[in-house]
């Protein structure tokens, strides 16, 4: 079993940035992909951004390109989502996953495990 802890979140004016946390325990393996996905009032979950451990391969959601970026720290066991210009639209319930499994991947069904979800709210 792994579990996942987000942290982070809050509220936000459009424009700023936030940092988000995902930090990791229990089993760890030595190849997996982390991903971030949120999910809006009444939207469905959607992928944001994953990463693979190792190497460091990263993909992104259109909408977020150039905005977003995922990163980790190994020594950690930590993910983190540095959001910067948020735009109204961004606000959601933001989670973390993890897929034991080489190969970076966007589908929500492919994710093994899944944190609790922080809040970010971005107001205008």
């Amino acid at each position: 079993q792994v579990q996942l802890v987000e942290s982070g979140g809050g509220l936000v004016q459009a424009g700023g940035s936030l940092r988000l946390s995902c930090a990791a325990s229990g089993r760890t393996f030595s190849n997996y992909v982390m991903g971030w996905f949120r999910q809006a009032p009444g939207k469905e979950r959607e992928f944001v951004a994953a990463i693979m451990w190792s190497g460091g391969s990263t993909i992104y959601a259109d909408s977020v390109k150039g905005r977003f970026t995922i990163s980790r720290d190994n020594a950690k066991k930590t993910g983190y989502l540095q959001m910067n210009s948020l735009k109204l639209e961004d606000t959601a319930v933001y989670y973390c996953a993890v897929k034991n499994a080489y190969g970076l991947r966007k589908a929500l069904s492919e994710y093994d495990y899944w944190g609790q979800g922080t809040q970010v709210t971005v107001s205008s």
